[in-house]
């Protein structure tokens, strides 16, 4: 048939609904290892500002503050080490859409563009654990 395209796969119902599936049972993992990064910085004395910055061009997932410094911290799990460890995972295109995130927030809120900016990870393992661990790593990358 002319004009058609006749390779085009078709991808059973069943495989939609489970990727579905997957895709908010992740997110559910996402929101958990967010409440239990920000309980964890609360408890080490930082002030949690905002959460869930979202953006078109990045988001933030929490902006904590420590006195005159402003922590950007980016949230990571994984269910599996399959695809390499959570900490590999805020590659350099990850890096930049937070960083391009953190100047849209600090356009939207001009008090925090007098703080010095710095950019951590908090990693956390065993999110559905009685105790979960976390990782904090401060510092974790600059922006150029």
């Amino acid at each position: 048939m002319a004009g058609y395209n006749t390779s085009a796969r078709i991808i059973p119902t069943a495989l939609c609904a489970t990727r579905a599936a997957r895709g908010r049972k992740s997110a559910e993992l996402g929101r958990t290892a967010e409440s239990i990064a920000a309980d964890f910085l609360r408890s080490r004395g930082l002030r949690i500002l905002v959460r869930n910055f979202r953006r078109r061009l990045g988001e933030i997932d929490l902006v904590a503050c420590d006195e005159s410094i402003l922590i950007v911290v980016e949230v990571r799990t994984r269910s599996s080490d399959r695809f390499g460890g959570p900490l590999e995972s805020v590659d350099l295109g990850k890096q930049r859409r937070v960083a391009l995130a953190t100047a849209l927030l600090l356009r939207r809120f001009p008090k925090l563009a007098q703080l010095q900016v710095r950019f951590d990870v908090v990693i956390v393992s065993d999110v559905h654990a009685r105790n979960p661990r976390v990782q904090w790593i401060r510092q974790a990358f600059d922006v150029l």
